[in-house]
């Protein structure tokens, strides 16, 4: 007797798996990449119609295992005779099947955020390979304001295409895309990434050189498309993710493409593109495990075709664990593998295909362990199908989507050791202390979670990393709850649908079946699901706490210098005294000393401080915040608000001191100031981090500054990475001027590194000053490369090369020779004259674009920056649009712009001087002079996961929780923020609430001041 046909389940068109952070229309990958019946009629011309029926309702199945040991029932392709001689008939179909599922459903390398984007399939590369520069032209849309690259690390203001979507846009029905400030900002899920797309390919192409692609096939050597993935998962055109690839595999650093290479990306910031390197260095390296996999398992003589073409299959660090995870050596035999060793997987296969002449009781061996009764012999075969269950590629991606229609929740509660604990405490009484008792202070800080429960897709980042530290101290215990109903629709499914019999069933037969499932979602797919849930779970967290840390670094390093006049930096403290640092306008040390503020002898102290601030003519005092800083305040507020140091007009301001112990005894304070003892080294720190934060700085691990929250639950490396790339992005779009940086701002430049700077310094000590750009190349170490990435931002100021100049014995100041023959360095004559375009952000490679422009609009390079090149630019971009004029002097429009704003710009333009500065003041307000309801002004001190900390004066730091940030308070221009307030910006708020025993200030936002 034969089995009715059993139902397809491919008509769930509108998948949205778990582990994605889309939508996506099977329906359309089914049409395209899914095998079909035609593709057998080579092979049996003469099946009838009704054959072909039947394969055509197989069509959707995917294959349900992965390894040779672990063999899935086969696809029903029609009702068959039990005599059949062709059982595997199906296996290659079915595997293209499965791949198209996997390719959907590992698209969850991305966190669960993204819900509402719907991707569509790429259209055809010849048709944006096909687009003309010309009809870019045409729906380019008006010119952005000049100084709008300066500034290129900035969130972008949102960009609409005219008219309607091109057909060649990969993206093209990404919804998501459109930008609109009313439902974007929010603080309960993350700010989607929207890039730019309007299309417009500018007529780059859409995949790589033959050679370039077969050279990344071969290093990749997987069964997926780089390209095609990699904009899946990344949300970028296809010809933006190959022109990424190529630049990143050419060496070229992100500010060198985001700043030079705008036409190539689509006008994408540094962060985005950041965002797309990780990707692809993510799916580098799941290449290179699944290699090493592969070598480990050949060794191991365990390989085989089906294992291996799974393992290049995968698309996630998690998806091939999973597959791998039953072959790691040192694991125990799983219960699956030995009941395999005892044959029983013929057993297994015959259970799914012919049941009705399966006989258990032949199976039985009296003398083998496990063979020895029929029972014996039925649990081996419910393992075997357990396990085939757990690895079918169609199985879990259906028990995802019913976890995605559930409410699935992750709970914490306080753990058994913990809670013995706090109740042996409260038996004994409070007599223990020290280490004890910071213990269960530390145990108190977890509070919020000893009962906690939250639908794990609306859980924040930062509680999910609390748990997931209070878990790893065993203060909590954590699990996942999976609602019974997805149990009973899974075991359902399985048992009427995807593990149903090919013919008639016995009773019996049945029951290990439904057993079989039973088994295998609570002991294989449970965990799995649960581990799965975590680790995105996790993963998500700490890429919104990497997100935070740099947005909270890059404000810290771009606040304005205070410039032009003398500083007294003082590093506050008790019983060792206050460190003071007297530090000119160009950041040269006047003075150190010791004073002591907080003994007796205060009034000598305080006639010291006015005898070294009058002599010095110092206006300013940087206290830092550390020990006794509330103190140190004081006692500098009661001076000036008795005119102790008229007629100077003295003012003081607090800063974060942050690291500056560390700075103090590492090997480059050392070197930079070797005669000066340690604590004094910290308070000159202290000073410089006002004259030019970002030069003082980067001096520092961005680790110690003193940003962001839970720095050490998130991976170290990942954070390192993203940091140090935040300081060679700020350092770089700010620009240094070579002659007077200091080698350790070198370092960070774009294309330079610690040894290429050591070379610079040398030369320049050996040489005299840079007249111009051009005299890099004769530098040691400076490649063609490193020069092409670092040369657009290096400034040549003429003032200063004079100065340099001036300041050196004129026999130092000649230059030398071309190097040796044969070091690398050819006799090419190196002009030394001074190039004016040396001081702009244009790069050299550009210069004869801006020479062609100058002589259009009647200009010279000696009138970069006046009023009179800017209007006579103006005109001629008035009469004829940007695009037409880049075509004139043969060029792209981006590029063109870059120009423009590089000869229209003031000279010495520092971006900075649009950012927040240090807030100086003369009085002092305590805690005690607050009250509910009064509104002050402040300003942003860190920003964490659920709010920002605002320095408003008091000594304590008020918190604005997330949810009194709303987008009726904030500018336009920070709506699309995730985390709109950083350290450095000034805010209006109000008092809500006050804490004196535990220091702690609630506030609501007013505004944000511009």
């Amino acid at each position: 007797m034969t089995r009715r046909p059993r139902a397809t389940t491919a008509k769930a068109a509108n998948y949205r798996d778990m582990d994605s952070d889309m939508s996506i229309d099977l329906a359309a990958i089914s049409d395209e990449e899914e095998w079909t019946p035609a593709e057998r009629k080579t092979k049996a011309p003469i099946k009838t119609a009704r054959h072909r029926a039947a394969t055509a309702k197989k069509a959707p199945a995917k294959k349900r295992a992965t390894t040779e040991e672990s063999k899935a029932p086969r696809q029903a392709s029609a009702p068959t005779e039990p005599k059949d001689p062709k059982p595997k008939a199906p296996r290659k179909p079915s595997a293209k099947a499965a791949d198209v599922l996997k390719s959907s459903a590992a698209l969850g390398l991305r966190r669960t955020k993204r819900k509402n984007n719907t991707v569509k399939k790429d259209d055809d590369p010849e048709e944006l390979a096909n687009c003309s520069e010309g009809e870019n032209a045409e729906q380019s849309g008006p010119s952005i304001k000049m100084k709008d690259e300066r500034v290129s690390f900035i969130v972008p203001q949102p960009h609409q295409a005219e008219g309607s979507p091109r057909e060649g846009s990969s993206l093209a029905g990404l919804t998501a895309k459109k930008e609109e400030a009313e439902d974007d900002f929010t603080f309960d899920e993350p700010c989607v990434k929207k890039q730019k797309t309007s299309g417009a390919c500018q007529g780059r192409p859409t995949a790589l050189k033959p050679s370039e692609a077969q050279a990344l096939r071969n290093e990749l050597n997987m069964n997926w498309d780089m390209i095609e993935t990699l904009s899946t998962l990344s949300c970028v055109d296809r010809w933006v993710c190959v022109n990424i690839i190529r630049l990143l595999r050419e060496e070229n650093t992100v500010p060198f493409i985001v700043r030079y290479r705008k036409e190539m990306i689509n006008n994408m910031d540094a962060d985005a593109v950041r965002d797309v390197q990780l990707i692809y260095e993510e799916l580098c390296s799941l290449s290179k495990k699944a290699q090493s996999v592969i070598q480990t398992l050949k060794k191991d003589g365990v390989l085989s075709t089906e294992l291996e073409q799974a393992l290049r299959s995968c698309r996630s660090t998690d998806e091939l664990d999973h597959v791998y995870s039953p072959y790691k050596k040192g694991s125990k035999l799983t219960k699956a593998r030995r009941a395999k060793a005892l044959g029983l997987e013929t057993a297994a296969s015959a259970l799914m295909d012919t049941p009705h002449t399966l006989d258990l009781s032949a199976w039985v061996k009296s003398d083998t362990e496990g063979l020895s009764s029929v029972e014996e012999v039925v649990t081996g075969v419910e393992h075997i199908l357990a396990d085939m269950i757990a690895k079918d590629p169609e199985t879990l991606t259906y028990v995802k989507k019913l976890c995605d229609d559930s409410s699935v929740t992750i709970q914490s509660s306080i753990s058994k050791a913990t809670l013995k604990e706090k109740e042996q405490k409260s038996d004994k009484g409070p007599k223990k202390e020290g280490a004890q008792q910071k213990k269960n202070k530390d145990i108190d800080k977890f509070h919020l979670y000893f009962d906690f429960t939250c639908n794990i897709q609306r859980i924040q980042s930062h509680q999910t990393l609390a748990i997931n530290r209070g878990e790893s101290l065993k203060f909590l215990t954590v699990k996942v709850n999976i609602p019974e109903r997805v149990k009973s629709e899974f075991t359902r499914w399985c048992i009427n649908n995807r593990w149903r019999t090919r013919t008639f069933a016995r009773e019996e037969l049945c029951v290990i079946i439904r057993n079989a499932v039973e088994d295998s979602y609570k002991r294989l797919i449970v965990p799995f699901l649960t581990r799965s849930f975590r680790t995105k779970l996790t993963s998500a967290a700490e890429k919104e706490s990497i997100a935070m840390f740099l947005r909270n670094l890059r404000q810290r390093l771009l606040l304005c210098p205070v410039r032009g006049c003398v500083i007294m930096g003082v590093d506050p403290g008790f019983k060792h005294g206050c460190k003071l640092a007297i530090l000119s306008p160009t950041s040269q040390i006047l003075h150190t000393d010791v004073v002591y503020l907080h003994n007796s002898g205060q009034h000598r102290e305080a006639s010291k401080l006015h005898h070294l601030m009058t002599k010095y003519r110092c206006t300013r005092v940087v206290i830092g915040n550390g020990t006794a800083c509330r103190e140190t305040e004081s006692f500098f507020a009661d001076l000036i608000s008795q005119r102790y140091f008229h007629p100077l007009d003295v003012s003081y301001c607090i800063t974060n001191e942050a690291g500056a112990s560390v700075y103090s005894v590492s090997a480059e304070a050392v070197k930079e100031m070797p005669d000066l003892d340690p604590n004094l080294r910290s308070a000159v720190s202290i000073g410089r981090r006002v004259q030019d934060p970002l030069a003082e700085l980067v001096k520092i691990d961005p680790k110690h500054i003193g940003i962001g929250t839970y720095q050490h639950d998130v991976p170290a490396k990942a954070l390192k990475a993203a940091l140090d790339g935040v300081v060679q992005e700020c350092v770089s779009f700010v620009g240094v001027d070579i002659n007077i940086c200091s080698e350790t701002l070198m370092r960070h430049l774009a294309g330079l590194n610690a040894g290429r700077a050591k070379s610079i310094a040398e030369w320049r000590e050996q040489n005299g000053p840079f007249t111009n750009r051009e005299q890099l190349k004769q530098v040691k170490g400076m490649g063609p490369k490193s020069f092409q990435q670092c040369a657009g931002f290096i400034r040549i100021n003429l003032q200063t090369s004079a100065s340099s100049s001036s300041a050196r014995p004129a026999s130092a100041v000649l230059v030398k020779p071309a190097a040796k023959a044969g070091k690398g360095k050819t006799g090419v004559n190196i002009p030394t004259s001074f190039n004016p375009l040396d001081q702009t952000c244009i790069h050299p490679e550009s210069y004869h674009v801006a020479e062609r422009l100058l002589s259009i609009v009647g200009g010279s390079p000696d009138q970069i920056g006046s009023a009179g090149l800017r209007q006579s630019v103006e005109r001629k971009v008035g009469s004829s649009s940007m695009e037409e004029l880049a075509r004139t002097v043969d060029t792209t429009a981006e590029t063109l712009k870059l120009i423009i704003d590089g000869l229209t710009q003031p000279l010495g333009l520092d971006i900075r001087q649009n950012f927040g500065r240090a807030d100086f003041k003369r009085g002092i307000v305590s805690m005690s002079d607050l009250q509910v309801g009064a509104v002050l002004t402040g300003r942003v001190d860190n920003t964490a996961l659920f709010g920002s900390f605002i320095d408003i004066g008091v000594g304590r730091s008020g918190l604005i929780h997330k949810r009194y940030i709303t987008l009726d308070k904030l500018p336009a221009n920070q709506r699309r923020r995730s985390l709109v307030l950083g350290p450095g910006e000034r805010v209006e708020v109000r008092v809500l609430s006050l804490d004196p025993q535990r220091g702690r200030i609630g506030l609501d936002l007013i505004r944000v001041l511009q």
